[in-house]
């Protein structure tokens, strides 16, 4: 892990269905996260469009494109334009009825390092992604970057411990979610604290457990259920970026476009990791029915 201090950036903004808007906003987003000497900007899940998977509707397949292809394209030309490593969410299309949820790690140098398609695909009310998304097929493998080796996962993959740990165990320095989670309207203010609370808890944890940091990037702003037959979801923001001991770093705003940046320690994850070694205490000779679905 390098020992040299690695400024990152956020960008978290609100989406409309104009998507010239929405990709200007973003790009708009890493310039100036760059401006402010960024070397790794990360991007919010699917930021390209409206969060579409509130709804079923088979035109919203129009939507995806191939990897490689006109946004890796458009991101690696402003990567190396701007000497960043950019973490980019897209909807991929690997072939006809067959798509993914994609992030894609976009070198400095225009190319692509990398990509993980999601793994763990909700279909809960709102979040129909097992109607749009084939789960990934290319397992947990951090990807090798000039700015260290990146464990990108996506959204949904937040809640298992699993997914985090077997990045860090392949050598991840740094664990990144892109992500598009917000709430009910209909949901009282305590239950919409608690889900909150729960979206970073479960983070930190992952950071703690690992010792490394975390950044997770959501996105603001309410968008309306097409179908009429919910209130939309009103997404909660708070991206955030969390260090080897779940400390808080930078913490973005709940309902405010906003784009940060901040100075990671890596040398603080070899000195945590030191002390807290959790990789040298595992019993792995006793869990072995962590590979079954429930112990019977």
């Amino acid at each position: 892990m390098s020992a040299q201090p690695l400024k990152v950036g956020i960008v978290q903004h609100s989406n409309s269905d104009d998507l010239a808007s929405n990709i200007q906003k973003t790009e708009q987003g890493i310039r100036e996260a760059a401006s402010q000497g960024a070397k790794l900007v990360v991007l919010q899940e699917l930021h390209r469009s409206l969060y579409f998977c509130q709804t079923e509707e088979t035109d919203l397949f129009d939507l995806a494109e191939p990897i490689p292809g006109p946004s890796t394209d458009f991101y690696g030309q402003l990567a190396k334009e701007l000497n960043v490593v950019i973490v980019t969410s897209l909807f991929e299309k690997r072939a006809t009825g067959l798509y993914h949820n994609t992030a894609v790690v976009i070198e400095n140098d225009g190319s692509i390092a990398g990509k993980y398609r999601k793994m763990h695909i909700p279909d809960d009310p709102g979040f129909y992604e097992k109607f749009y998304f084939t789960p990934g097929d290319m397992g947990f493998t951090p990807i090798h970057t000039s700015v260290g080796k990146l464990g990108v996962l996506v959204c949904w993959d937040q809640w298992f411990p699993e997914g985090a740990r077997l990045m860090a165990m392949a050598g991840a320095e740094i664990l990144i979610y892109p992500t598009a989670i917000g709430w009910d309207p209909r949901d009282d203010q305590a239950e919409q604290i608690r889900q909150r609370d729960a979206w970073i808890i479960s983070q930190r944890a992952h950071a703690i457990a690992n010792g490394v940091p975390v950044i997770s990037v959501n996105r603001v702003g309410h968008e309306s259920d097409p179908s009429k037959q919910s209130d939309g979801i009103l997404f909660w923001g708070n991206s955030f970026v969390a260090g080897p001991q779940g400390e808080m770093l930078l913490h973005a705003s709940e309902n405010e476009e906003q784009t940060a940046v901040v100075e990671l320690d890596q040398a603080r994850s070899e000195s945590v990791r030191r002390i807290w070694p959790y990789l040298r205490d595992r019993r792995i000779d006793h869990y072995q029915d962590l590979c079954k679905i429930y112990r019977d």
